[in-house]
């Protein structure tokens, strides 16, 4: 018994079609999908909402409920900003510099591209205040992975112990944190 795929991933919006507006005119996702009740299939609660759905592209869907009976949207002050993102995956670096330009062009701040040896990324955010990432893979990216899975056993292991980040793979953000 495996699961198959991520069906969707659903985040809270503040507005449906600001949300569907930013996000084709943006990354160019289809909009797919809307739902709307006036109660929660789920828990048969009274709670109006709508639900869209994009194509994220290669079957993966990123939806959104805007819940206008809810308090105001929150994050957790607790977990830094850069913690909970959502990551997509571009072609290439130059598909990654075209998503950056496009972005900037249209007045949204973005960070990057940071270096993380096995991909490159840059990140902003959506209009909810979602932290976004785009990454395209390093073309030595195979290579890479294989050293990492080498040692992934090794630095959990550790790092459950001791809560010190292990060494096995301090290679990789060497380049981005010496600033060369």
């Amino acid at each position: 018994m495996k699961i198959e795929k991520i069906h969707h991933v659903a985040y809270r919006c503040k507005d449906a079609k600001e949300t569907v507006d930013w996000y084709t005119k943006n990354l160019n996702m289809d909009f797919i999908l809307a739902i709307a009740e006036d109660r929660v299939p789920s828990t048969h609660e009274p709670d109006p909402y709508m639900h869209i759905f994009l194509d994220a592209g290669d079957g993966n869907v990123l939806a959104f409920f805007e819940l206008p009976t809810k308090p105001a949207m929150g994050r957790d002050p607790n977990t830094p900003v850069w913690v909970q993102h959502i990551a997509f995956k571009v072609k290439d670096r130059e598909t990654l510099l075209a998503f950056k330009e496009r972005l900037e062009a249209n007045g949204i701040e973005v960070l990057g591209v940071t270096d993380h040896s096995i991909f490159h990324s840059i990140y902003f955010f959506d209009p909810n205040g979602h932290r976004i990432e785009l990454a395209c893979p390093d073309p030595k990216e195979e290579a890479m992975l294989a050293k990492l899975d080498a040692v992934k056993w090794d630095m959990l292991e550790e790092w459950s112990r001791t809560k010190r980040a292990p060494k096995h793979a301090a290679w990789m953000h060497e380049k981005e944190l010496s600033g060369l």
